[in-house]
């Protein structure tokens, strides 16, 4: 009961800390290539202390086969993170994470042909929800969007295809510790980005200031090292289920922060939006009846 308490504890933080990464991005003034480099060098380095610290050592026997996946995969998280960091910069915190979060439906439409997965008709019925509130959510309804919140959403949906790509990926790389891939996707992530960042994001070292280093440490070894260290240790204690519902926190938390915290508004079609996307996307985790 108390593992079962304490996972439960662990896994609604990081969810948290997760929701929070918007509202930093807001305060960062550094490119969303350099600062998702920074994110994935930071991260990487946090989890290495920590499995240092717990006398971890990497399963290489393990990786070797898988490392093609593996670096794929990093390299589609750290084109991921840019993606969504620009999509904070054109659209509302909210809008970007809900965008965001349509990656588990891209995931569901494309079980039955990568791995053989019965569309129900609950899930079908969940989808199709959910692609109804990104149409509230995307603005064509109300012509007033601009150029500049269509383009927000067209990174975070962007993002969302990438992350749905990791996802998928993930489930390819079995036999392998969680957090030895979670490492690797991290620095594999830092390097693909850090030739581009050099050659296409100089960073204006006078926007370097204490307050801007500071947050960009707390994005990498908080949001990053932090959150997956507290996610991996409580994922072994929870149910599956338990685990994709609290997955929803992050973009709850940040709905919240955007509306309250950062004063962003949300119209009314934006609104159901959000509660038909979320909705429909929590829906689909939920577990099928037995027949």
């Amino acid at each position: 009961m108390r593992s079962d308490r304490s996972a439960r504890l662990m896994l609604l933080a990081s969810m948290g800390i997760f929701g929070t990464i918007g509202l930093f991005r807001r305060s960062i003034p550094l490119g969303s290539s350099t600062l998702a480099m920074t994110r994935g060098f930071l991260g990487a380095l946090c989890l290495l202390v920590v499995r240092k610290l717990q006398g971890k050592t990497f399963d290489r026997a393990a990786i070797r086969p898988r490392l093609p996946l593996l670096l794929l995969s990093g390299v589609c998280l750290g084109t991921n993170w840019i993606l969504l960091f620009e999509a904070y910069n054109y659209t509302t915190v909210a809008i970007a994470t809900l965008c965001y979060y349509m990656a588990p439906i891209l995931v569901i439409l494309a079980s039955p042909l990568l791995f053989q997965e019965r569309l129900t008709l609950r899930k079908i019925l969940c989808v199709a929800a959910a692609l109804l509130g990104m149409v509230f959510v995307s603005g064509v309804l109300q012509p007033t969007e601009g150029t500049a919140g269509t383009r927000g959403i067209l990174f975070g949906l962007g993002a969302a295809i990438l992350y749905a790509t990791v996802v998928i990926l993930n489930k390819k790389i079995d036999g392998i510790q969680a957090d030895d891939r979670t490492v690797l996707q991290l620095g594999t992530a830092g390097v693909v980005l850090l030739p581009y960042v050099l050659l296409t994001e100089a960073t204006d070292p006078a926007l370097l200031t204490p307050v801007v280093i500071l947050l960009v440490l707390i994005t990498g070894f908080v949001h990053t090292g932090l959150a997956y260290t507290l996610y991996f240790h409580a994922i072994p204690f929870l149910p599956a289920q338990t685990a994709a519902l609290y997955s929803y926190i992050d973009p709850i938390v940040a709905i919240l922060l955007s509306a309250f915290l950062l004063a962003e508004p949300i119209r009314l079609l934006e609104g159901i939006g959000i509660v038909l996307v979320l909705g429909g996307t929590i829906a689909s985790e939920l577990p099928e009846r037995s027949s």
